[in-house]
């Protein structure tokens, strides 16, 4: 048996039970591995399928360019399918983001533009608004926009969702996830909460995003908004995958704890993840310590790879430097 390309190796990811980081704590704990996906991202379930459902759509013709605004794992999950597709394709990203994501974007063939973060999501210079500029001035072009593009959180209602009601066997109480776009962390939560409305959802925030006072007030405050380093999570916008409703609680987790957490699970569970792997599993065992059951199991997902952040993370000097290591 073989498969015709490799989008096709994507989806069913292992659970792994987490036994070190988790001593003390009650309740099986397991985490989602999404870096056994071809691009080593969780985004390869959505990339695909933004791009068949625009071929369909007839959104993304033949020899088209893909553009789009990304963190650095959409965009390789995009460039994947479009190397099997035959598409282009120009990847916007912020200068905030880890020089690895934009050299293994180059390696398969994408154009990168570097975008300063430090500016309002509307400025013209913001990888919003570049995307969508370069989508207007390239013919025969196609901007999935991840963040309203609601085929991201159908891609992860449709298969990530099944595969853990099925890998625990119906017994998940607990789901956590970081939540950026909001596509994985809502279509996942969605699913269960159909097959279980008891099924408790946890969103993993970052001190710089608006999401957590959002969900609490209803109040899009942009003092809340200020620069972070963790990449992947949070935001300064309100993208229309995140649906509060889907999410009961937030949890914010800041830079540092999100880093060095990182680190352990690598070290200790020899899980070599990325760092909002980190945020994830530091306040999903925030909450557990204080309201998981001994009969509980929470699932928590682990999204992309380290070897997006050898240059950071996982770099002894770099991580002095912020003063994050003794």
């Amino acid at each position: 048996m073989y498969l015709n390309n490799i989008v096709e190796a994507i989806g069913n990811t292992p659970l792994v039970k987490l036994n070190s980081i988790t001593k003390g704590i009650p309740g099986t704990i397991l985490a989602k591995v999404e870096y056994f996906n071809p691009g080593n991202s969780v985004k390869d379930r959505m990339a695909i399928r933004m791009v068949e459902d625009a071929e369909k759509a007839g959104l993304l013709k033949p020899g088209g360019t893909i553009i789009e605004g990304t963190s650095g794992n959409t965009g390789m999950g995009l460039a994947l399918a479009a190397i099997a597709k035959g598409y282009q394709c120009i990847f916007v990203m912020s200068d905030k983001q880890s020089k690895e994501k934009q050299d293994i974007l180059k390696a398969v063939g994408a154009q990168v533009v570097v975008c300063p973060v430090d500016v309002a999501p509307d400025d013209p210079r913001s990888y919003y608004s570049v995307a969508r500029r370069l989508n207007q001035e390239t013919p025969n072009s196609f901007y999935p926009n991840q963040y309203d593009n609601l085929s991201n959180a159908a891609a992860h209602y449709e298969t990530t969702g099944p595969e853990l009601w099925q890998q625990t066997e119906g017994r998940i109480t607990h789901w956590a996830a970081g939540v950026g776009t909001g596509g994985t962390i809502c279509g996942v939560s969605k699913y269960l909460k159909e097959q279980n409305p008891n099924v408790y959802t946890l969103g993993l925030d970052t001190y710089g995003s608006v999401f957590k006072k959002y969900k609490e007030t209803g109040i899009f405050d942009v003092n809340e908004i200020y620069p972070y380093k963790t990449e992947g999570i949070g935001e300064d916008i309100l993208p229309k995958n995140v649906d509060f409703d889907l999410i009961d609680q937030f949890i914010k987790v800041g830079d540092k704890e999100a880093a060095l957490m990182t680190r352990r699970l690598a070290k200790e569970e020899g899980l070599f993840v990325g760092w909002s792997c980190g945020s994830a599993v530091h306040g999903a065992l925030e909450y557990a310590k204080e309201n998981l059951k001994a009969d509980d199991t929470m699932v928590i997902l682990l999204p992309d790879h380290g070897t997006r952040y050898l240059g950071k993370v996982y770099n002894d000097e770099w991580m002095r430097a912020q003063g994050w290591l003794d």
